[in-house]
């Protein structure tokens, strides 16, 4: 059997062929372009690559073009994490010389002593593999615009503490449209406390809104206009300028997050799981599309609930050596899967009966509210997987028939 390595760069790439004594067979220097692409397949197919019997790949990512090139098929890819080839290259060489032709060559020996410890990228479909890249995206800009929201309250609390206490009462306060308004309408305290009840009802029609504008209208202008500390006049008007500065930041922030959620909207429910997925309490269509994105729609994946558990993080681990054990939650882990399921398991408190006696249950016995939120996600990732492998829909007596007749 052919194994390969390849070491992956910006530009070039190293790529390495060994057979089952770890003899090298081949190496090559391909450039990151459809011409290297091409000498590598052809190189692949010179030494027995074939269709129905593909070389497996090692390589130390699992996105880019190349990746997609080498995921045609069926072949498989492994995505070696660059910390574990380190290891691996400790095996041959106690010297610690390092070269990207030498990389590549520890990757393909990986495949030959350890592929069955290693776990090839998953066949997930095109539809799915849309979704995780809409859904991570959409994270991400959320991310960045409660990033930007932070900074921004950071700078108004320097200068401009009516825009804070102003907005407090709305969700989301200063991400909203009739925030951003009126801070690129009246940029510092001065200019704010000019400010008409009819400019200010302006403001707010321009950013959309359609209730209540004149009361609102008619409170904020009595906030601008209280009693507060200023700043010097010429530094009031530079951290005007620089709150427009990040203004202007936030406002795109905004429009992408709003596109992307409206994205996943429109291609999350042609999904054949997502029916599955919308029954779980507490998933919605953006959640439930992050869920979908992290584990994927590839059933065979993980051979038990307990693989999935441990990949979202939810499952605890035990250290355990000599005298001395301890158990504790997982610290290596998706770190996006974790972070769904700890939404999800707060929003299922309020929309499942089990899932709020189980909670319950927890923190009676003694768990921070951490921790039992972490243990009722490890229970609803269990039952998602029971679902998915089953094709059925979630039942609340089903998933919950202990806790349900304890509450009851």
């Amino acid at each position: 059997m052919i194994y390969c390595g390849i070491d992956w760069a910006e530009r070039t790439h190293d790529v390495a062929l060994v057979d089952d004594t770890g003899e090298l067979l081949a190496k090559r220097h391909i450039a990151d372009d459809a011409a290297g692409y091409k000498i590598l397949i052809e190189l692949l197919a010179e030494y027995g690559d074939t269709k129905d019997n593909p070389i497996p790949v090692a390589i130390e990512t699992s996105r880019g073009l190349l990746v997609a090139v080498l995921r045609t098929g069926k072949r498989k890819v492994y995505a070696i994490n660059p910390m574990a080839a380190a290891r691996y290259r400790d095996r041959h060489s106690v010297s610690r010389k390092k070269s990207d032709p030498g990389d590549a060559l520890v990757l393909a020996n990986i495949l030959r002593t350890d592929m069955h410890a290693h776990r090839p990228l998953p066949d997930d479909s095109d539809l799915g593999r849309a979704i995780a890249v809409l859904a991570r995206a959409q994270q991400d800009s959320l991310w960045n615009r409660q990033q930007l929201a932070n900074q921004l309250r950071s700078l108004l609390r320097e200068y401009y503490p009516a825009a804070l206490d102003a907005f407090a009462t709305w969700t989301n306060g200063l991400c909203r449209p009739e925030a951003r308004e009126l801070m690129k309408a009246a940029p510092t305290p001065i200019r704010a406390a000019r400010m008409t009840s009819t400019q200010l009802q302006a403001a707010l029609k321009r950013s959309g809104r359609k209730r209540g504008i004149e009361a609102e209208a008619d409170r904020i202008r009595d906030i601008f206009r209280a009693d507060w500390a200023h700043q010097p006049l010429l530094v009031e008007d530079a951290l005007g300028k620089q709150m427009l500065a990040l203004l202007v930041q936030l406002e795109a922030a905004c429009t992408a997050a709003d596109d992307l959620a409206k994205a996943v909207e429109e291609v999350f429910p042609q999904h054949p799981d997502a029916e599955i997925l919308l029954s779980f309490p507490g998933l919605g269509i953006q959640l439930a599309a992050r869920i979908l994105a992290e584990t994927g729609d590839d059933h065979t994946r993980f051979a038990d609930a307990r693989g999935l558990k441990a990949y979202a993080g939810a499952s605890p681990i035990t250290r355990a050596s000599g005298k001395k054990s301890s158990i504790t939650r997982r610290w290596v882990k998706n770190d996006r899967l974790n972070h769904a399921g700890y939404l999800w398991a707060f929003a299922a408190l309020r929309h499942s009966p089990g899932a709020g006696a189980h909670y319950r249950r927890r923190r009676e016995h003694g768990d921070w509210h951490a921790a039992a939120q972490r243990n009722l996600f490890n229970r609803m990732i269990g039952q998602l997987y029971h679902c998915l492998q089953h094709h059925k829909l979630f039942d609340e007596h089903t998933a919950y028939p202990t806790e349900l007749a304890a509450a009851a």
